[in-house]
């Protein structure tokens, strides 16, 4: 591997992970905002820690002392997953699936539960992704990180697992052997305490298992056989609670870093520990076929191997061997292991928009085209749509979205902002149309977007842009949902320019063949120039919903019809109000507030200020049962300010709102 990309690797994995957030990225700080949580195994290092870092021991970690557990810990359950038939003829299912190790934010001062700032990765192409680790850590702040509740939320809704990151640095990065034998540490019983406690913190965290990576060199073969130990007891311990163990081809079977770019006799015995591989970019095409046979020959799939693709630096202009992991004519080598691929947002100028990460994110996953049943196949960049099938959450009805990616530059509610201030949180992210954006139409292809200009509810909408002079069908959601006598689909929707006939496109069965159009039935829907809702009925249709969709014919144009919300339901179901809410902390204008949990389903809660002149002003959701808000003032003279929350449903019902106050 080029020693250039190797050497940045390294930096951005011991410094900053992410280059500086914008000054609004965060809340203002206080004691009282809660953080990300990161560790380093037992000792700590000499000297005092930086501004804004905190210094703690994984070992003396407990639950019932974590004071930011209730905004750091997951609620959203792991979504099971299915495969449709492919949206094309060239992407597999069964092969080549995706690891990616992102960099949310800095390892230390991370938000638990996320900004003020529409600035921020919000991964929406769950559909190709199989496992997500939380890439962090450096020397000077901590070494082992627990990913933050919203990001998890999000990847559970879309049935992919994350793992939290263990990372033992190089010494040329300030790593020190110590740590590493901190880690692998045995009580008088000879097993791995620090082991026990990385399962307590993904169970309590509500996370799924780690990724381990030790690069600091320096080691013999006693610490490697510590450390063969150390995985092998916290693969047993974490699979007993449903936890995965992931191993970075760095430490070797005779305790040296040293990147074999393949799986080996050098490396095999953790790969067997563990329960996949990533292999260093140094990988070439024999070194990968060798592994694959490897794998194979040890009982295992090759595809539990991933092979580390850096696009950190490059992104879609990274120059990649795709032969050598997915060809196009034999089945696929191994896995793909994305290093970085927030490069999509981070290579943007510092005017970006939240569109213009969309539109680059779009590109990277699903390739120039940006229709994954029509894939560039001849382009550099082979996108993952091009070889990996997508796959879907939607399999149980109510099933509700209003397109919202979990960022945004307001709030709305109903059509209007309730909020003016720009936001990030991830765990209010919907699941998300897998297939971004499949267009069937024999004339000009419109633009579809997710949108921020305008929204029914959350921070974004859909938007179709065009011509429209042929009927346009745009597949929207894969699902397995079934349909009753009482089934019915909601759109709330409306025509922002031009005049468009609208249908609702249901399918019963799957396509015939890989990329071919679901047998879609048309429904009409009414339209007009004003946000408005929608009932079809699916007369004539019984068994299971397998795609759901819509048809666009232009009367008058260009037509720019935008989609707030898509709704499959049997019946209108309210959440139960939470109850008990209070303030347990106050420091000025920063308040943590808690609450108990409304009986019954809940997708997310939603707190709202009421102010003097009886508007509501929204201050933010959350899957959690706890919440902080920070720079609140007096309004117009207030004694005491007026807070409401809300359970909101998965159809987006709200439930009637338990109340508190705070005295100034």
């Amino acid at each position: 591997m080029n020693p250039t990309r190797r050497t940045v690797l390294l930096a951005g994995a011991a410094t900053a992970l992410l280059p500086a957030l914008p000054a609004t990225a965060a809340p203002k700080t206080t004691a009282l905002q809660p953080y990300a949580s990161y560790w380093y195994p037992d000792s700590l290092p000499a000297g005092t820690p930086g501004a804004g870092i905190s210094w703690r021991s994984l070992k003396s970690w407990r639950a019932e002392s974590d004071t930011d557990l209730a905004f750091n810990a997951a609620s959203v359950p792991l979504a099971a997953r299915f495969t449709p038939t492919p949206a094309n003829s060239t992407a597999r299912s069964g092969q080549a699936r995706i690891q990616s190790l992102v960099s949310f934010g800095p390892t230390s001062s991370n938000p638990s539960q996320g900004a003020a700032t529409a600035d921020y990765y919000a991964l929406t192409h769950w559909a190709y992704v199989d496992e997500l680790v939380f890439w962090g850590g450096s020397s000077g702040e901590g070494l082992i990180l627990a990913p933050n509740a919203p990001i998890v939320d999000a990847a559970h809704r879309h049935g992919v697992p994350v793992l939290g990151n263990v990372f033992l640095p190089p010494v040329a990065y300030g790593g020190r052997l110590q740590w590493t034998r901190d880690l692998v540490q045995k009580d008088t019983a000879g097993h791995y305490p620090l082991a026990a406690q990385l399962v307590a913190v993904a169970a309590a965290y509500g996370f799924d298992g780690w990724f381990i990576n030790a690069e600091t060199d320096g080691g013999n073969t006693a610490l490697a056989t510590d450390m063969l130990g150390f995985v092998r007891e916290l693969k047993a311990l974490g699979a007993a609670k449903g936890q995965r163990v992931t191993w970075y081809d760095a430490m070797t079977v005779n305790g040296s870093v040293s990147w074999q770019g393949a799986l080996n006799n050098q490396n095999k015995a953790f790969f067997q520990a563990a329960d996949c591989l990533f292999i260093d970019f140094r990988w070439s095409q024999g070194s990968l076929t060798s592994s694959g046979t490897t794998a194979q020959q040890l009982g295992r799939s090759r595809y539990e191997l991933w092979a580390g693709v850096d696009v950190e630096s490059n992104g879609t202009n990274t120059s990649v061997n795709w032969d050598a992991i997915v060809p196009t004519n034999k089945a696929h080598v191994t896995s793909i292991g994305f290093y970085r691929p927030e490069w999509t947002r981070n290579h943007l100028p510092a005017s970006h928009t939240p569109g213009d990460f969309h539109a680059a994110d779009d590109t990277f996953w699903t390739g120039a085209s940006l229709d994954p049943s029509k894939p560039d196949t001849t382009a550099g960049w082979r996108a993952p749509a091009v070889s990996v099938a997508d796959r879907s959450t939607v399999t149980s009805v109510p099933f509700a979205t209003v397109f919202n990616t979990g960022h945004g530059l307001k709030w709305y509610e109903n059509g209007k902002a309730t909020s003016d201030t720009p936001w990030n949180h991830l765990g209010l992210q919907d699941r998300l149309p897998s297939r971004r954006w499949v267009v069937r139409t024999t004339g000009q292809r419109p633009a579809v977007t997710f949108d921020f200009a305008d929204a029914w509810r959350g921070g974004s909408s859909l938007l179709v842009d065009g011509a429209l002079g042929a009927p346009a069908t745009l597949d929207l959601y894969a699902t397995r949902l079934p349909l009753g006598s009482d089934t019915v689909v909601e759109l709330t929707h409306r025509a922002d320019s031009g005049s468009v006939r609208v249908e609702l496109a249901v399918a019963t069965a799957e396509p015939g063949a890989a990329g071919a159009a679901p047998p879609y039935t048309y429904f009409p829907v009414s339209a007009g120039d004003s946000w408005g809702t929608s009932t079809v009925r699916l007369t004539g249709l019984t068994g299971t919903m397998h795609a759901l969709g819509v048809r666009l014919t232009g009367r008058s144009g260009p037509v720019r019809w935008r989609l707030g919300s898509l709704a499959v339901r049997d019946a209108v179901v309210t959440p139960a109000a939470p109850t008990g809410l209070r303030v347990t902390d106050a420091a000025g204008g920063s308040l943590r507030f808690a609450w108990q949990a409304a009986p019954g389903p809940v997708r997310h809660y939603e707190l709202y200020r009421t102010l003097p002149d009886g508007t509501r002003r929204f201050l933010g959701g959350t899957c959690q049962r706890a919440f902080y808000v920070g720079s609140l003032v007096p309004e117009q003279g207030e004694p005491a300010a007026r807070f409401e929350l809300r359970a909101v449903g998965e159809l987006f019902t709200v439930s009637t709102p338990a109340t508190t106050t705070h005295t100034w």
